[in-house]
């Protein structure tokens, strides 16, 4: 699990990284390691010797998105103890709700709008975060890009959720709508394509957009430029600030809207061939 999401940090610069390190499987997290990411952002808030969380992907990818695999093992199997490790719950402490009903894969929807799972932990982390795109950007990855303070992006990154071409939903949808602008999401969701950085800078979802040489350099800039102004205790307040904006804008509530709408995955008919 330490191997999938390494975590550092520099006292000095006061600048955290934590690097998603599974290149061989485009830096899918596991279950267990998306939940050692939302405890690493949790200790890294609470840390006097961090201001600036920078978020990377070793190899030639950010991420495309979580271990789908592994996922619908756990959620598919007799065996309850995966599926309540989900949840931080041991195996035989509690009865998880049967396969068959609603509750069943809606517990897992909700709990993706709590910000101990892992998925959209940065919303509540009161440092500033800086996410460090290249390649594929999918997925999961892409609920990071939706709530990082600044994205910084490899002219040749991806950004899109494959999700949008068969399931049709994912716990971000109305955040990313904030963030990209509602006809620009809604192309990308009802085409189903990616789009690129140069698409995603013109809507104003990136900060900046570099050659890939160069990006490493660039977010080294930011994250500098960010640690070295304003004290923790400032920070914290600013990020205070935008917190309760964004939960005008419905940030929370999209969160939940978004959970439910996937949990009523069951009741969709396929489209019958000809």
């Amino acid at each position: 699990m330490d191997k999938v999401i390494r975590y550092e940090k520099d006292a000095k610069t006061r600048i955290a990284t934590i690097t998603f390190d599974r290149p061989g499987h485009l830096n899918a997290p596991t279950i267990a390691a998306r939940l050692r990411y939302a405890d690493l952002l949790h200790r890294a808030s609470i840390d006097d010797d961090v201001k600036v969380l920078v978020i990377r992907g070793a190899g030639e990818d950010l991420g495309s998105g979580a271990d789908l695999e592994e996922f619908m093992d756990v959620m598919n199997s007799e065996d309850q103890g995966p599926r309540l490790a989900e949840f931080r719950i041991g195996a035989d402490e509690v009865k998880y709700p049967p396969i068959g009903s609603f509750r069943h894969g809606a517990s897992v929807s909700q709990w993706y709008a709590n910000p101990n799972s892992g998925i959209r932990g940065l919303q509540d982390f009161k440092k500033i975060s800086i996410l460090e795109v290249k390649g594929y950007c999918y997925g999961w990855h892409f609920y990071q890009a939706a709530d990082a303070d600044l994205v910084i992006s490899s002219d040749d990154a991806l950004f899109g959720h494959p999700s949008f071409r068969y399931y049709g939903w994912g716990p971000r949808m109305w955040w990313w709508a904030q963030t990209m602008g509602i006809r620009k999401f809604q192309e990308m969701v009802f085409t189903g394509r990616a789009f690129t950085a140069a698409e995603m800078y013109d809507c104003n979802f990136l900060n900046s957009v570099v050659p890939r040489d160069q990006l490493e350099a660039e977010v080294a800039k930011y994250a500098l430029a960010c640690a070295r102004n304003r004290p923790n205790d400032t920070v914290f307040m600013q990020k205070v600030f935008f917190e309760i904006m964004k939960q005008f804008q419905g940030e929370y509530l999209g969160s939940l809207l978004s959970g439910f709408f996937e949990s009523m995955g069951s009741g969709v008919r396929p489209t019958p061939t000809t």
